[in-house]
């Protein structure tokens, strides 16, 4: 029983923060740099009430040792979800592997990645779970 409402509530996260992406892109459309999602998707989260952390550090560890390696994830949501943002012509599979590490780095289990650049949002989303 308890999996299924962490995973209810992680469902429900996960179309709070899209519909937050979807806004800025309708807002703004393709074409701009992936700061500027970054910053007006911060904003739509504040105003959500959804809690998160900006380009958050994520340690790797390798061979038992934790490495402060400078990766960061574009957004860390309410604990529990990676965000990782891109204003590109088009995903590829390096894209999600980056979002697999970051999840596996991390201990979480799902992430979003989002493609600003995209004629439609919707086109440029793929869901990640561990």
């Amino acid at each position: 029983m308890k999996g299924e409402t962490v995973g209810a509530v992680n469902r429900e996260l996960n179309e709070q923060v899209i519909g937050c992406a979807l806004e800025v892109h309708r807002t703004l459309g393709p074409g701009l740099l992936e700061s500027a999602y970054e910053q007006c998707l911060a904003y739509e989260l504040s105003l959500a009430g959804i809690e998160f952390r900006r380009q958050h550090a994520v340690p790797v560890t390798y061979k038992n040792i934790r490495l402060e390696c400078g990766y960061r994830v574009d957004f860390l949501v309410e604990e529990e979800l990676i965000l990782e943002l891109k204003s590109v012509e088009r995903l590829t599979g390096l894209h999600r592997a980056q979002v697999l590490s970051y999840l596996r780095s991390s201990g979480l289990r799902s992430g979003l990645l989002l493609n600003f650049n995209a004629s439609r949002l919707r086109d440029g989303l793929v869901r990640v779970v561990l």
